[in-house]
This record gives C-alpha cells, sequence and structure tokens, in this order.
C-alpha cells in the first residue's frame, strides 16, 4: 500500500474511532436514565464517508443497484428505522462480496471499523427501545410434537408419523412459526393418519375374550417322566407324600397379563386321601412384588416347593375322588399389579402321618375380559346414571378441551354432539359415532394448530401495544417447550382458573421432573448441537473401520444422557463446556480407550481403585481423569459431525464452536474459494494444518480462518470420528496455537479453559438457542434486554440449568406478545 493511500485509510480509520469513543464516552459513569438520554454513535462522522467512497457508485440515489440506495442513509435514527436492509449489508461487507471485484475495495481495517460502527448504532437502539416481545407465527404441531400429542391425548402406542414429509428447519430447530407450511401431502397425511389413530384407539365392535387352555401334562415343573409317571386319566397327580416338587406340586404356568384387566381362572380337580376326609385345594398367584402376599406360614400349609412372593386367592374343599367327580375350581381375578403365574396346589393333611393326592386335569384363563384397547376404556369412560346425550356431551367435551388445548365453548360442544346423534339416528352404534367425531376433531386446525387468540392490551402509550398470552396459550407453549407434547389437565385447570401466571415455578419444577421433560433433551439438545446429522454421516469405512450403527447410535445416547444429567441433577450449563464425568457403553469406551466407571485407562495399570469394567450395549456413569475428555466439545458426536468423511476439518470444528458455543458465528465463505488439497500426494507430503496454512494465505480467507482454525487445530488430537490419536498419519499432531487476542492454547483442556473464561458469551448463546426453541422464532434485535437480563441473573443462581429454563418461561418474550395493530 502506499503512503497517500494509507494516509486516507488512517485518516478513515481515525474518524471512526473517534465516533464510536464518542459514544463510548457517554456511558462512564452514567447512570440507566442518563443514558436514554444519549444520542447514539455519529453515523455522518464515521459512517457516511465509508459509503460514499465504496458504495455510492452502485448504490446512489439514481437508478441504484437492487434497487438499494444506501446515499440516504446519513445518521444513525435512518439506519434504525432500515433495519433489515442493512442487516444485509453487513452480510455483504463481512462476505467480502460487496464492494463486487473491479470496483473500489476498503482494508480489511476499514470495514472493519465501519461494521463496529453500525453494529454499535444499533446496540444503542436495542438498549433504549421500549418493550417488544415480539410476536409468533401461528404454527402447525411439527411431527415430533404431533406424535407426543396424539400419545398423551389418545393413548395409543405407535407412530402416526411415519409418512410425514420432513419438518423444515429455521433458526436451527424444526418448531419455527415461520417455515412450518402446510402443503397438500400432509393434509392428506394427516387425515389418513386420523383415520388410523381413532381406528386404533376405539372398536366399536368388542373383539372376543381370549381363552387360554393349557392341559396339566404341559404344565410346570415340568419333566419327561410327567406323561409316563404321573398322568392318570388326562389328569396330573398331585402327591404330597412325593419325593420332591416334580411329585408334590403346585403346578403352574406363566402368563402375558394385561395389567389393569380383569380375568377369569378355571381349573378341573377331583381328590384323594389315605384317610378319606375331602383334599383342599389352593389357587394362588405368583409374582415378583406382589402386593399384600400371603404369610410365609400360609404358605407353607401347602405341599411341594410353593413359588414366592404367592397370594392365596380362593381355597376348596373336593370331595369328588374320581375324574368323573371331578369339581370345576373358577376364581376371579381382578388387576393385581405384577402378576406373573397362577399356582394350583393342595394342603398338607392335618395329621403328618396322613397323605393325599390331588388331580389336576387343566389351567384355563379366559381374559381380559373387557377387550377394549385401554385408550377405548379410557376415552369413553362416563359417569354412571347419564343419558346417552350427556355421555356424548361429557366424553366430547373432555376430549376437545384437551385437543384443542383450551376452554370449549357451549356452541362448539353442541355442534360436535348433533353430529353424533345423526350418525346414531343413521344405525351407528354410540361407540362408531364417537369414533367418528373424534377422528374429525383430529383434522381440524384448532387441533393441528397452534393458535393463539386475541385478547385485550394491557399496556399502551407507546407504537408497540403489549398483551399478556392468554393463560390457555401460555399453557401450550409451556408444554410444547418442555415437553413437545400438549398441556395435561393439570396445566389447563390452572388456566381456566386464572392461576397459570403465577404457578410458573412450580410448574417447570414438576414439568422437568416429569419423564416428558426428556423430549427437551432429544430435541432442543440434538438440535442446537446439530447432531441429528449423525443419522446420515458416512466416515470412511477404510480409514475408519471400527465405525458401525452401533457406535453412532452410542455416540448420540452419550451425548442425550450427558445433556439429561445436567438437567435433571440441575448443574452449571458450565458442565457442559467442561465435567468431570460422562456415560458409556463398551463399544465408546474403548472407542475412547477408557477400561472402568473410574476412567481408567486400557492396557494400563488403574491410577483409581473401585472402578468396574464397562460391558454391554448398557450405560454407566463414568467418572473421567483427563480433561481432555469431559463436557460436549471432546464428545465423538460433536467431533464427528464437525469432521469430513475421510479427515477432521478445523474449519468445521471452529466454525460450530462460534456458532454453537460463543453465538459469534463467522460470515459465509467468499464465492470462488478453492477446496484444500487432499491428493494422496498432497496428504502425504504434509500434515493437515500446513496444509491449511498454506491455504489461509488466499487474502480473502485469512481473516475469517484467524477466528476459526485455532479453534480446530485446538481439536486436532481427535481424529474424524473422535478417537484420541498423536500422529496425522506420519506427522505429529500440532494442536497448539494463538488467537487474534494473544491467548495461547495447547490442546483441548486450554481450550476448554479459554471458553470457560468467556462463560457469559457460551451462556447468552445457550440463552439465545433454547429462548429460540422455546417460542418458536428467531431471536430479533428487540429480545436484546430480555436475554440479557437472563444472562445477568443466572451468575447468582450458579448457572443451574433448571434456572435458566424458569428464567426463560417467566420472560416478557414468553409470557407476552406483541398486539396486532387494528
Amino acid at each position: 500500500m502506499d503512503r497517500s493511500n494509507q494516509s486516507s485509510v488512517l485518516s478513515y480509520c481515525v474518524s471512526m474511532i473517534s465516533a464510536i469513543v464518542a459514544y463510548s464516552a457517554f456511558f462512564v459513569g452514567g447512570t440507566g436514565d442518563q443514558l436514554l438520554a444519549f444520542a447514539p454513535p455519529d453515523f455522518g462522522l464515521g459512517g457516511v464517508p465509508y459509503l460514499q467512497k465504496y458504495c455510492s457508485e452502485c448504490h446512489g440515489s439514481e437508478s441504484p443497484e437492487a434497487e438499494i440506495a444506501l446515499s440516504v442513509f446519513t445518521d444513525a435514527e435512518s439506519l434504525i428505522k432500515q433495519r433489515k436492509i442493512w442487516t444485509n449489508v453487513t452480510k455483504q461487507i463481512q462476505s467480502g462480496s460487496m464492494p463486487p471485484e473491479g470496483k473500489p475495495r476498503p482494508s480489511t481495517a476499514e470495514s472493519e471499523a465501519f461494521l463496529e460502527l453500525v453494529q454499535s448504532i444499533f446496540d444503542h437502539a436495542d438498549k433504549n427501545a421500549k418493550p417488544d416481545p415480539g410476536r409468533v407465527t401461528m404454527r402447525r404441531l411439527n411431527r415430533v410434537e404431533y406424535r407426543n400429542t396424539i400419545r398423551d391425548l389418545v393413548g395409543v402406542d405407535f407412530d402416526p408419523t411415519e409418512d410425514f414429509p420432513s419438518d423444515d428447519i429455521g433458526y436451527g430447530f424444526d418448531n419455527i412459526g415461520d417455515v412450518l407450511s402446510l402443503p397438500p401431502v400432509l393434509m392428506e397425511r394427516y387425515l389418513d393418519a386420523a383415520d388410523s389413530i381413532m381406528n386404533r384407539a376405539i372398536t366399536p365392535e368388542a373383539p372376543p375374550v381370549t381363552k387360554r387352555h393349557l392341559g396339566s401334562q404341559y404344565t410346570e415343573p415340568a419333566s419327561a417322566d410327567v406323561a409316563s409317571k404321573l398322568m392318570e386319566n388326562s389328569y396330573r397327580r398331585l402327591d404330597t407324600s412325593g419325593k420332591d416338587g416334580l411329585e408334590q406340586g403346585p403346578v403352574h404356568t406363566l402368563y402375558q397379563w394385561d395389567s389393569e384387566g380383569d380375568y377369569i381362572f378355571r381349573t378341573k380337580a377331583y381328590g384323594q386321601s389315605s384317610d378319606g376326609q375331602p383334599v383342599t385345594i389352593a389357587i394362588l398367584l405368583h409374582g415378583k412384588g406382589l402386593a399384600d402376599p400371603s404369610t410365609e406360614a400360609e404358605l407353607d400349609a401347602i405341599s411341594g416347593n410353593v413359588l414366592r412372593p404367592a397370594k392365596i386367592l380362593k381355597v376348596v374343599e373336593v370331595k369328588g375322588t374320581t375324574p368323573d367327580q371331578a369339581e370345576l375350581i373358577e376364581v376371579l381375578l381382578p388387576a393385581i399389579s405384577n402378576r406373573e403365574r397362577i399356582l394350583v396346589g393342595q394342603y398338607k393333611p392335618a395329621d403328618s402321618q396322613q397323605s393325599s393326592k390331588a388331580f389336576i386335569e387343566f389351567l384355563a384363563l379366559d381374559g381380559p375380559l373387557d377387550t377394549r384397547p385401554k385408550s377405548q376404556r379410557k376415552l369413553l369412560q362416563t359417569t354412571a346414571g347419564k343419558s346417552q346425550v350427556e355421555q356424548s356431551e361429557e366424553v366430547l367435551g373432555r376430549f376437545m378441551r384437551r385437543a384443542y388445548r383450551r376452554k370449549i365453548e357451549p356452541e362448539e360442544l353442541g355442534r360436535i354432539c348433533q353430529f353424533v346423534q345423526s350418525r346414531i339416528d343413521q344405525g351407528n352404534k354410540w361407540e362408531a359415532a364417537i369414533q367418528l367425531a373424534m377422528q374429525a376433531i383430529l383434522c381440524s386446525p384448532k387441533f393441528l394448530f397452534r393458535v393463539e387468540s386475541e385478547v385485550q392490551g394491557i399496556t399502551g402509550g407507546s407504537s408497540v401495544e403489549i398483551e399478556a398470552l392468554p393463560p390457555f396459550q401460555l399453557a401450550s407453549r409451556l408444554s410444547y417447550f418442555l415437553w413437545s407434547s400438549m398441556p395435561d389437565d393439570t396445566l389447563l385447570d390452572l388456566a381456566e382458573s386464572g392461576k397459570l401466571d403465577g404457578e410458573l415455578d412450580a410448574q417447570v419444577t414438576r414439568m422437568l421432573d416429569d419423564p416428558r421433560a426428556r423430549s427437551l433433551i432429544q430435541n432442543f439438545v440434538t438440535q442446537w448441537l446439530q447432531i441429528q446429522r449423525l443419522d446420515s454421516l458416512a466416515p470412511d469405512n477404510k480409514l475408519f473401520p471400527t465405525f458401525s450403527p452401533a457406535l453412532r447410535r452410542s455416540m448420540l445416547q452419550e451425548t442425550e444422557l450427558f445433556a439429561d444429567a445436567v438437567l435433571r441433577e440441575n448443574r452449571s450449563i458450565l458442565e457442559l463446556i467442561d465435567a468431570e464425568f460422562t456415560f458409556l457403553n463398551e463399544p465408546l469406551a474403548k472407542h475412547y480407550g477408557i477400561a472402568d466407571t473410574a476412567g481408567n485407562w486400557l492396557g494400563q495399570p488403574p491410577t483409581k481403585p473401585d472402578g468396574k469394567p464397562i460391558q454391554g450395549e448398557g450405560f454407566q456413569r463414568v467418572a473421567l481423569q483427563d480433561r481432555n475428555r469431559g463436557g460436549l466439545l471432546t464428545q465423538a458426536s460433536i467431533l464427528t459431525v464437525t469432521s469430513n468423511p475421510t479427515r477432521t476439518s478445523p474449519v468445521k470444528r471452529g466454525r460450530w464452536i462460534l456458532e454453537q458455543i460463543l453465538g459469534a458465528p463467522p460470515p459465509p465463505p467468499p464465492p470462488n474459494v478453492p477446496e484444500l488439497p487432499n491428493q494422496a500426494e498432497d496428504v502425504s507430503t504434509a500434515s493437515l494444518r500446513k496444509r491449511m496454512e498454506v491455504h489461509r494465505q488466499n487474502p480473502a480467507c485469512a481473516n475469517c480462518h484467524a477466528k476459526m482454525d485455532p479453534i480446530g487445530f485446538a481439536l486436532e488430537n481427535f481424529d474424524a470420528i473422535g478417537a484420541y490419536r498423536l500422529k496425522d498419519g506420519p506427522f505429529d499432531i500440532d494442536a497448539s496455537g494463538e488467537f487474534a487476542d494473544g491467548t495461547r492454547f495447547a490442546g483441548p483442556s486450554d481450550l476448554k479453559s479459554i471458553i470457560g473464561a468467556k462463560k457469559e458469551d457460551f451462556v447468552r448463546c445457550v440463552t439465545e438457542k433454547l429462548l429460540t426453541y422455546a417460542i418458536g422464532r428467531g431471536v430479533e434485535y428487540y429480545d436484546r434486554p430480555t436475554v440479557e437480563k437472563i444472562v445477568t441473573s443466572l451468575p447468582n443462581e450458579g448457572y443451574r440449568m433448571k434456572s435458566l429454563i424458569a428464567e426463560i418461561v417467566k420472560s416478557d418474550a414468553f409470557r407476552q406478545r406483541r398486539r396486532i395493530q387494528p
């Protein structure tokens, strides 16, 4: 650069710095009220000269390119009014796309100073803006929300969304109202799904009762000797004087039970005794964890090997002594938890010198006696004594309230009940009419969409009128945020009583303790970290032969279990960056080189005692001994999705951390940038780091790569599937370096420490991501006060995960909305 150009650049930068310093000076020692009165930075001093020098030729006042005239922007207020335009302008400048080739181009220092000035103008505007909670586009349920809602509403155990098209992604998530369209093919799938769901949920014609009949020859205890030694005229003999349980009994068999079903058990028996007294037969129920079992003394009175715990259901004196006098014994089995086996045995004679024999023909079990699906029994449950019309109103009123997630108006309920009655009048059964009505409800936009009705505004006197979110809509926001499903009856009741807003802390605690909160991990965490892409990644199997579908699943599950532990145990979100534990199964432990739950290394003498070997597919909590592991950044799921199929990618890893962890995404790469040389001869002559250093000499690439590459180099000790290594082919790994601010690092441990020192950036990034997911729209400039309020509140709460969630739920952006102006 010649002296005249240097002087021009220096003069420009001085003017730019003067504008920013003047702006900053206002903030020194000022109170919050004083800050509101200060003017924004002077765009005319530093910004207009930049536009005149580099932009006016194409974007002047006459016939501007793309119909964007930048000459009209002369002060800060003009920028603020056209924020969307300036968002695009700054992106073009950051990427180097503008000014175009062949036109005078600013230096990197000039552009950075200009962009800093523009950002400071918007920062000032955001800090002094009047409250605006924004507004969420009405949106349909996405696939996960639909599936979970059907599960909780109807109670069917299958996935009705298998044939649904995939949901579009916006701001990194699939629950964003602006992108959740309703194509015709999806409407067809909704119709088909509603039909399939209700056919499974309600069967107008109840199936016949299942009957099981087992000849006594095939009961347990089993032996090849049963047929030849213990069977008489199709009856199995049980003898109190027998030598073991095979001869003494009781006989028994294992059944599969409906936990809520009633059953009838039958058997046929006669008996013979040495003293001519009737033989006493006992029917018993056995199962581990059986409630209220019979006492040991009661069970000891029965001959043979009685399985325990057991409950005596019925005792019968059998007077018949021959097959033609055999008696049928029947017992009703009401719903009892933990049922497993039914036993048939005989009591020991009162006189120990005597003996008796019981002869058993079969064991038969009928049930469950109510063969309607469990979902039908739940959906069609009614109060006894009501007329059929009243039953329809009760059943459909309850169903519609839960399906539409709000209070049902009498007119709505009346119309659907009239439809049911018309179907009954045409000769349909009541159950079939209700089934069809529920099918229609599942196709209604009131079910498929999360509709937020209008209410009266609560504040005025400004250009933005704000209103509290109606209670039922607040309940839906809360449940779809934490559960990806509909509000339960507790939330709906609180909403209807008007008490929900005052109970948010208690409800967040309750809901996060519910198993359905696992959806927050499975949906938010996997999308935030972008690890759902693991399903489609295919690392080169020649270079990485240990990568398999089982290892892929294990990688994903480790991250989910780790994030779930941070949530369930209410740990600090900073542990997501650096933690002393993780969850491993045998395949993943071998991949990491870890031998046991104490974190001792494979092939090395243990340094910590009491470690248990990690075996099988089940996951175990593992204490980590080395800071090279621990936290999200060093988990195989993250390291794999930020790599290429054949090698690591410091650029992808660095960009991922900037965007997903620090909330500072770099601009997109400039056009026509050549790929990194990756032929065999290139790989064999230089390490990946050396090849990237050559690549970074391209001036168009240098600025952004200076931010991304050092972060990625710090993780070079992990290969493309997250295994630790010391070599890149024949070359030693160099995981050291220096950031632009002079901070030096050496490997993943130092990188975690550096990010930990920037914890406010990380906390702000997580807050913005979680707020985006919670409200279903992108975080905008007017959300900055909300974000900053949450970020500044967390240190006092120890950065606890549940505290972050609670603060988001209590924020204005979550509980309020911008009212539509008439």
